[in-house]
Order: structure tokens, then sequence, then C-alpha cells
């Protein structure tokens, strides 16, 4: 009686699994490919961090000079100022923004009447895809102090002398997170809207069963249902930050809002792209890409203990 080895089965099986799913692996290669041209090959770039690079030598640094750039920047107060103003711009953009796509979604989906949910839903979407260009223009213009909707608006009704908002250190980091709550709540409200459909309705009929009113299902059965989604959302947002938007911050800044506008970011592009000291800038960039990663570790750790669900 013939016998076919444990081998060869696998490898048939193999060969069918592929040939069955070939389209999948296809449709992965373009990511791939992407993430190792734009993610990874500029990781080798790093090198300049430690080594001194001149224009015109080597592109990795023409002399190893270990971690002197490193010292450099932990005695220089514009990085530390950068480091603070970054800190304080995203733990606040956190705050505020990270549960009103949540509460946002919730009651989306509590809306009964279809068409005017589609409507709130489709309007809310929309300012993704403004350009963030475009919104610091409109901004300019609703804000202007000669001719903005606002300043007009405060001098009519109040009498007030016209402000210019954007140029004051005291409104920077408000406009920068109401800019990103009017741009992206209906956004990133989808993953959450995506979840609760997923919620089994026989959990709400056995809450309302025990009596449970709306709130409480939201409260008892909703959120907990979505706790890994918030969750998994959260450890993301810990991990960006150190890498605020950089495009709204440069087109909000100011010479006199720098005390509280200038962040890592526009301080890596200042010294590397202005001043051409490629190796410090490069040093500043790696520190905050790898306290990025000790803090998504860090979140990633501690979702694990307390909630059970974590990204890896």
């Amino acid at each position: 009686m013939k016998t076919i080895s444990k081998p060869s089965l696998n490898k048939s099986s193999n060969k069918k699994y592929f040939k069955k799913y070939w389209q999948l692996y296809a449709m992965m290669l373009l990511p791939i490919i992407y993430f190792i041209i734009f993610k990874y090959t500029p990781m080798f770039g790093n090198i300049l961090a430690f080594r001194r690079f001149k224009p015109g030598g080597s592109a990795f640094g023409n002399r190893f000079v270990g971690f002197a750039y490193f010292k450099m920047f932990m005695t220089d107060s514009a990085f530390w100022r950068a480091f603070c103003n970054t800190l304080i711009l995203s733990i606040l953009n956190i705050i505020v923004n990270f549960p009103i796509p949540i509460i946002f979604a919730i009651l989306l989906n509590e809306m009964k009447f279809f068409r005017f949910k589609k409507f709130i839903q489709t309007a809310s979407y929309m300012p993704r895809f403004v350009s963030t260009v475009v919104v610091i223009s409109m901004l300019g213009e609703i804000l202007s102090p000669s001719s903005g909707i606002v300043n007009r608006m405060l001098s009519d009704l109040f009498g007030m002398q016209p402000i210019f908002f954007l140029n004051e250190p005291g409104y920077f980091r408000i406009l920068y997170i109401l800019t990103d709550t009017w741009q992206y709540t209906g956004w990133t409200a989808i993953i959450y809207l995506a979840a609760i459909t997923g919620v089994s309705s026989e959990l709400f009929e056995a809450a309302k069963i025990d009596g449970a009113n709306r709130f409480k299902q939201i409260i008892y059965v909703t959120i907990p249902s979505i706790m890994p989604t918030i969750m998994v959302m959260l450890i993301l947002n810990v991990g960006r930050l150190l890498s605020v938007g950089f495009e709204k911050v440069l087109l909000l800044y100011t010479p006199n809002n720098a005390a509280v506008s200038d962040i890592i970011d526009t301080l890596v592009y200042r010294v590397g792209m202005q001043n051409q000291n490629y190796s410090y800038a490069t040093a500043v960039g790696l520190f905050g890409g790898i306290i990025g990663l000790i803090l998504v570790s860090s979140a990633n750790w501690f979702s694990r203990k307390v909630s059970g669900e974590s990204i890896y």
C-alpha cells in the first residue's frame, strides 16, 4: 500500500492554499513595498546622529562622534522648550479629542431618524478631506483682526478691540485643539461606530428585559463592548505623543507665539533644513522616536495588565 509522507502533504496543502488566496498576497505587495521604501529604508539615515555630516561629503557622515549630538541637545534650552511644548500640546489634545469621537459615535448610533443620521455622518466626515493648509487659511480669515467675523462680533456686541488670535501665545493651543476637533471627530468616529454596530443585539435585548433604559444600555453594554477598540486607539494615540501635527504647527507658527508653538518636529526642521545641521537634527528626531517607542510599549503593557487588551 502506497503511503504519502507528511512533508509532501504540507507542500501540497500550502500550494493549494496559495493558489486559492494568491490575490490577497498580491494585494499586500504594494503596502509592503511602500513600508520598505518610505518607512524602513530611511531608518539607515539615523546613523547621522552618531556621525558628523559635512555637505559634499559622505551621505552617512564623515567622522564618528558617538553621543556628542545627544549631549549637545540635552543642554540646549531650545530643545527642552520644544520637548515640553510637544508634551503639553499632545496631552491636552488627547484629553480633549480622544473622548469626543467616542461620545459622538455613541450619540450617532442612538439616532433614530435615518436621513438626519446620514446627513450628520456625511457632514462630520467631510472636514477630514480638507487640506490642513486650507483649514489654517480659513482660520486666518475667520479670526482676522481687520475683517474676521469673530473680531467683528466681539467689537459690535461687546465693544472689544480687535484680537490677533493667531499671533497671541495664549490662543495657540486652543486653536490647534479646536481645529483638530473639527477636522477629525467624524473621521475617527467611524472606527467606534463600526465597533458599535458589531455589538450583538441580544445584549441590548437582555438589558431591556432587565429594565435598563437607553443611558444604562450605553453604560453597561455599548461602552464595555467597544472597550477593546477604545484601548487600541488609546495605545496608538499615546505612541504618537511626540509627533503632533507638524504641518499645522508650522502654519500656525509666528515669532510671537514661538514660546508655546515650537515643538520637536519644528525644531528638527529649523535646525536640519534651515541651519543645515543635519546630524544634530537627526539626533533630536531619533530621541523623539525612542521616547515614542517607550511610550507605546508602556501603554500597551499597561492596557494588557488593566483590561487584558493590547495590540501585540
